[in-house]
């Protein structure tokens, strides 16, 4: 078992930026590809970035690409996600994943329920 916990959360401002965190326990995290998902109000769940066991490789959604960074520090057990140039279309729950599947498989997957790992997930809002 995996036991993910997201924090970083809150209302920001338009243009602002906050960073997520995510802190894993359990099994071998350095094993898993990880991931962020968000769920805006109204809408389905949909992928936000993922990062291979190593962070060498990183994927995106198009719509938060040259504004969100993924990272991964194994040391730490935790995965982090930088989001910059805020809009308000990014107001949603964001939900931390792990997988023992590649990154690539996570950012592409239609299965989100096949997804090995979830936290409990983390509002943020943006305002405008």
């Amino acid at each position: 078992q995996v036991q993910l916990v997201e924090s970083g959360g809150g209302l920001v401002q338009a243009g602002g930026s906050l960073r997520l965190s995510c802190a894993a326990s359990g099994r071998t995290f350095s094993r898993f590809a990880m991931g962020w998902f968000r769920q805006a109000p109204g809408k389905e769940r949909e992928f936000v970035a993922a990062i291979n066991w190593s962070g060498m490789s990183t994927y995106y959604a198009d719509s938060v690409k040259g504004r969100f960074t993924i990272s991964r520090d194994n040391a730490k057990n935790t995965v982090y996600l930088q989001m910059n140039s805020l809009e308000p279309a990014d107001t949603a729950v964001y939900w931390c994943a792990a997988d023992g599947n590649t990154a690539q498989a996570m950012a592409v997957t239609k299965d989100l329920a096949g997804i090995d790992y979830w936290g409990k997930g983390t509002l943020v809002t943006v305002s405008s």
